[in-house]
């Protein structure tokens, strides 16, 4: 959620995201002629992964700027109707070309329409690059995410969700490489999401509303 030009725990956002994609370039390098973000926050991790991996680093989607954060949108149907008005395609830069995308995946919506697009747009090949471990568990303390239910990750294996994306590869950042792609120790973050450690008690009833209801 945070502006590229924040400081957190007096780190600049847009340089931690930049280094996030040199340690996914260095965990899962791919032969490809192009690497390419879905805007906006996979961008700078994305001109990390090209400068890590030494592939060219362009535009591949432009993103329309009146339509929201699809994955928090409160039904299906919506995210889908976003997603289909979220992005246009760059066919110039993609045609013929083996494409390293950076993106995140919550749902699993979003990501298989965006490895369509590139295909349908000339794409030979699409390697799907994540700056983060999987999101297996729901964020009880407030991030408006998923269920369990709805969590890609938490219902499918790294393989399954390729095929379910339709790209050539996939592969994740791992915590060890996230944590240490920061710049700061392991411990100083809530890894809840990746792996289910939650800094409190949780019940399995339990829903991202819970802490809400208490109040």
């Amino acid at each position: 959620f945070a502006r590229p030009d924040s400081y957190l725990s007096g780190k600049l956002v847009h340089k931690v995201r930049y280094q996030l994609g040199q340690a996914l370039a260095m965990e899962h390098p791919v032969e490809a002629d192009v690497v390419i973000g879905v805007p906006d926050s996979a961008t700078p991790a994305a001109i990390g992964y090209a400068d890590g991996s030494g592939i060219p680093y362009n535009e591949g989607l432009i993103k329309n700027r009146y339509i929201g954060r699809t994955f928090i949108q409160p039904d299906d149907r919506l995210r889908r109707a976003g997603i289909a008005l979220k992005m246009n395609p760059l066919p110039d830069n993609l045609r013929g070309k083996r494409v390293v995308v950076d993106d995140s995946i919550v749902r699993g919506n979003t990501t298989g329409r965006i490895v369509d697009l590139l295909r349908d747009s000339g794409a030979r090949e699409v390697h799907v690059r994540i700056s983060s471990p999987p999101l297996r568990h729901p964020c009880f303390m407030g991030v408006d995410m998923a269920t369990y239910d709805e969590l890609i990750g938490h219902r499918l294996s790294v393989p399954e969700i390729r095929g379910h994306i339709h790209a050539d590869t996939l592969a994740y950042l791992s915590v060890e490489g996230m944590v240490a792609a920061t710049g700061r120790p392991s411990g100083a973050f809530c890894e809840a999401c990746f792996t289910g450690c939650y800094p409190v008690e949780t019940e399995p009833e339990q829903t991202k509303l819970a802490f809400e209801a208490l109040q």
